[in-house]
């Protein structure tokens, strides 16, 4: 008598305690913690996309400027390289795909209808400018280090004239820097600016865009 008196205490304290009664009351939590996992690892395994250079709005990409074409759920179709002179990209099922000349968000147009003609059904594309072509500018005459410059891929558009003199070590001591001039090649034939630098403060504003292709030459002084 005294076992089954002890039997039913218990059972009498098991049902008193609240892990007992919340394990009867609440059957979904347990089965809930599964799915929270599986939602968890599905966002973290999506794939990240790669880091890139900012781009200026309405950015038109060039030959050689360097891009990644990432399709999300699909990374066997992901890539990344240069444009070639032509201004084409190989693109994995595409081949090659002409995109210079073209927005970010109109090669993301394109390679989307490309894609979705024969192989794909509501594909999800990112386009990504990874670094700019190597845009380049000459300068000589009385600057320290003469020659073919690269332009900073913060700058892909141009750089202040001031920017250049320094690229190229600065003046030299016979330097003349109100006799500068800069020969632009254009589609209507080469253009001449004269410049006198010696108007210009680095940092202010108001001086003289270089551009890619220019040709800067800095006059010597006359005694």
């Amino acid at each position: 008598m005294r076992a089954g008196t002890e039997g039913w205490l218990a059972i009498a304290l098991a049902l008193s305690l609240p892990g007992f009664m919340l394990a009867q009351t609440m059957p979904g939590t347990a089965a809930s913690q599964p799915a929270a996992t599986s939602t968890s690892r599905a966002v973290a395994s999506a794939p990240a996309s790669a880091g890139g250079v900012s781009a200026p709005a309405g950015y038109i990409l060039s030959p050689t400027d360097q891009v990644t074409v990432e399709v999300f759920g699909e990374d066997d179709l992901r890539t990344s390289g240069r444009l070639n002179p032509e201004g084409n990209l190989s693109v994995p099922l595409l081949g090659s795909i002409h995109l210079a000349g073209l927005t970010l968000t109109q090669a993301v147009s394109k390679l989307t209808e490309l894609y979705s003609r024969d192989y794909l059904v509501n594909p999800k594309i990112n386009v990504t400018l990874l670094s700019y072509a190597k845009r380049r500018f000459s300068i000589l005459g009385q600057v320290n280090k003469p020659g073919s410059i690269e332009m900073p891929d913060s700058s892909p558009e141009g750089i202040d004239l001031l920017e250049a003199i320094a690229l190229a070590g600065g003046y030299t001591r016979i330097a003349s820097p109100e006799r500068i001039t800069v020969r632009r090649q254009s589609a209507s034939g080469d253009q001449v600016f004269k410049v006198n630098a010696k108007r210009f403060t680095k940092g202010k504003g108001g001086g003289f865009l270089v551009e890619p292709g220019d040709t800067i030459n800095v006059g010597e002084s006359i005694f």
